[in-house]
């Protein structure tokens, strides 16, 4: 504590009895160092010092503080961190590593499992773990996902030799046809093999076409035009294209116009093939309904009066290819593809179509089908 003109009031016992080692001038806030301080004061010391008034007298504290402990925290922290953080830094990594490699190594065997999978062997499947994590939701979905694939292999081995033994029926005919008129030309009824051959080629243009159907519905390119289509009028147009039916047809149209909205042409290819296949194996007569089902779906009934079809066959009958009985269907020349075909357009229009019981004991399809078609 020193007076105005830096005489020393009070001071600690280590500068006891010595002069003003710092001041503080006038109008100043940073002490002066005095020669005094060169003597007593060793090292670095942070200093400072401030007025104040004590019994009434103007009087300036200067206080000093040594650095020598604060280097020595310093230096002390320094080599803490030069020998610490590169331990905890290794510490750090080899936890992470450990955590991470444990948690991706059911990815590592999921990969290696989807390696070793080919188109020709779909009926393996990835290692699902028990977990409800995000590992254990990829692998469930990798697993959903080659069950599909699986699932469209087969049906497309299936049906790729399906469609080769049907082309190869009609194909072999003709040649045979063909081969027996040569091998005897002078007594050959060739008017009659020409006939022969003009059916089978008809049948083998029918089915090709139909193959072709089928392959846009597998790419969802089945509907590219649409439009208002009346199906009362739609109906009567196909009854009255088709060659005179072997059993009567009876049609029953709502008073109003059930309009839908879609492809008029193969609209009318659906309800050509189902009605065929009702005539087909209709034993008297075959009736046809077309009525609104509220509240935004319309309805296509045909039923007959033949055999029916048993409930358990009623889903299967749609797959491609399938015949309730072979003999008779291939001696109408039925591909076993017409309701596959009904189906897939009922689908791309966003209907449906089922079998059920006619009231007369025969089978019953349902077409239904949207008022206005799913864009």
């Amino acid at each position: 504590m020193l007076t105005t003109d830096g005489a020393v009031l009070a001071a600690t016992p280590a500068l006891q009895g010595q002069r003003a080692v710092y001041t503080l001038p006038p109008g100043s806030q940073a002490p002066v160092r005095q020669k005094a301080a060169d003597t007593v004061v060793n090292g670095e010391v942070r200093v400072h010092g401030s007025r104040a008034t004590v019994g009434g007298r103007p009087v300036t504290i200067i206080t000093l503080t040594t650095t020598d402990l604060l280097s020595q925290v310093n230096e002390t922290f320094a080599r803490l961190l030069l020998v610490g953080v590169p331990c905890i830094l290794l510490l750090a990594c080899g936890t992470v590593w450990l955590v991470v490699g444990r948690a991706l190594r059911p990815v590592e065997r999921i990969r290696r499992s989807v390696t070793e999978i080919t188109a020709a062997d779909l009926s393996r499947r990835v290692p699902q773990p028990d977990t409800h994590d995000e590992i254990g939701d990829l692998a469930r979905t990798m697993n959903d996902m080659l069950t599909r694939l699986d699932d469209s292999a087969a049906r497309q081995r299936r049906f790729t030799a399906d469609a080769s033994h049907e082309l190869r029926s009609p194909l072999a005919a003709i040649r045979t046809a063909l081969e027996v008129g040569l091998a005897h030309p002078e007594t050959a009824p060739w008017p009659e093999v020409a006939r022969r051959a003009v059916r089978q080629s008809e049948r083998l243009e029918t089915l090709v076409h139909e193959l072709l159907v089928l392959a846009r519905s597998d790419d969802r390119q089945l509907v590219t035009r649409r439009r208002r289509v009346d199906l009362g009028e739609l109906v009567e147009e196909v009854r009255a294209n088709s060659a005179a039916p072997r059993v009567p047809v009876g049609i029953d149209r709502a008073r109003t116009g059930v309009m839908v909205v879609g492809d008029a042409e193969h609209l009318s290819r659906m309800v050509r093939n189902v009605l065929d296949n009702a005539i087909r194996h209709a034993r008297h007569a075959v009736q046809v309904s077309v009525l609104d089902a509220p509240p935004d779906q319309v309805r296509i009934e045909i039923a007959d009066d033949g055999p029916g079809v048993p409930p358990e066959e009623r889903e299967r009958v749609f797959d491609r290819f399938v015949r309730l009985d072979a003999s008779r269907e291939r001696t109408s020349g039925s591909s076993g593809l017409g309701l596959a075909i009904a189906k897939e357009i009922a689908t791309a229009h966003g209907g449906h179509i089922t079998f059920d019981e006619a009231p007369d004991g025969g089978a019953l399809v349902l077409i239904t089908l949207p008022r206005t078609a799913a864009e």
